[in-house]
């Protein structure tokens, strides 16, 4: 019954062209037409990963969780069952519609719906970025994370963590806190904050290519207001993004190089020098909150927190050259 990744979302919206745009020209996914009021986004060989309904609403309406197949669907249904989570059969209707084989659909603690489904189809057609990028790091990873508000997350952490079994990564106390969970190697597909509110956090979709990615910086720049999260680096996943506002409200992450997890290997801990190695000017935060986020930032800097790069197969050269005092003080640990 393990939820294998995060295999689609769909956004509420009032104007489907301003998603067009927004999705098309910033994000560089691919648009699929479906009706005068609904949309779709594609990221990859999947017929869509982000479906846009306009009707006048904000935020995300829907999560589409993945299984692997019919067995898996229903023993996670049995067991939202046995919890006392009302869980109903989607109809074909409603599975077409998702370009699935069959899927459930139920609400977390904090009202969302979450659809868990099983055989997404894939397009006959190659995937056409919607501007000249080199594609998304999607397939078993999945098309991404959401990070969510809830009020209280000692509603949402047994959902979370006991019913699904979704794995903690990491988490963080300050500048404010949060859970990092894992259902496949990406550090987290799902995170959750408490603040007294139920609503979506951001999404985050991340590019192959960090040339991807500095370029929609580039583009983001032409319209400031617009950018929510500065250009950084997280301490927990080592993505390098920012955030810009979509027109649905909420923010999404556009980021490069996350870590993986391997879970033979991987313990949670309490990240205590705060959610980033260095950017990331958290523009909705209170000037205090921002501030004390800056010293987190510096704090990390001076304790020496340094993480490799995460790169692919493909999209890197290595250089030559030495640092002999850095050469110098690897030999000095190694001795001790």
């Amino acid at each position: 019954m393990h939820v294998q990744a995060l295999g689609y979302v769909g956004v509420r919206c009032s104007s489907l062209e301003d998603w067009a745009a927004y999705g098309q020209n910033f994000l560089g996914m691919q648009r699929i037409d479906k009706s005068r009021s609904t949309m779709a986004l594609r990221m990859d060989d999947r017929k869509q990963r982000i479906v846009v309904e306009a009707d006048g609403g904000q935020g995300i309406g829907f999560f589409g969780w993945e299984v692997a197949d019919a067995a898996s669907l229903d023993a996670i249904g049995a067991k939202l069952e046995a919890r006392g989570t009302k869980v109903a059969r989607g109809s074909r209707a409603l599975a077409d519609e998702r370009h699935v084989k069959d899927l459930i659909v139920t609400s977390d603690p904090g009202g969302n719906r979450l659809e868990f489904f099983h055989g997404a189809a894939t397009a006959s057609d190659p995937f056409r970025p919607g501007r000249n990028i080199s594609g998304f790091r999607t397939g078993p990873l999945g098309m991404g994370h959401v990070v969510m508000h809830f009020e209280r997350l000692a509603d949402a952490m047994p959902f979370y963590q006991d019913i699904l079994e979704f794995k903690l990564s990491d988490f963080w106390k300050r500048p404010f806190e949060g859970y990092f969970f894992h259902v496949n190697p990406r550090h987290h597909s799902f995170a959750m904050m408490e603040t007294g509110k139920n609503m979506v956090h951001h999404m985050m979709v991340e590019l192959y290519s960090f040339d991807d990615m500095g370029q929609g910086y580039d583009l983001a720049l032409g319209n400031p207001d617009n950018i929510a999260v500065t250009l950084g680096r997280h301490s927990g996943d080592y993505m390098t993004s920012f955030y810009t506002y979509n027109p649905s409200g909420f923010m999404v992450e556009y980021g490069w190089g996350g870590q993986c997890i391997d879970d033979s290997t991987w313990k949670p801990f309490e990240r205590k020098l705060g959610p980033s190695l260095w950017g990331h000017d958290r523009k909705w935060m209170t000037p205090e909150k921002r501030e004390e986020s800056r010293q987190l930032c510096i704090a990390s800097a001076e304790a020496g927190l340094r993480q490799p790069v995460q790169v692919i197969e493909g999209n890197y050269n290595q250089m030559t050259g030495v640092c002999p005092w850095l050469d110098s003080m690897k030999a000095q640990k190694a001795v001790s």
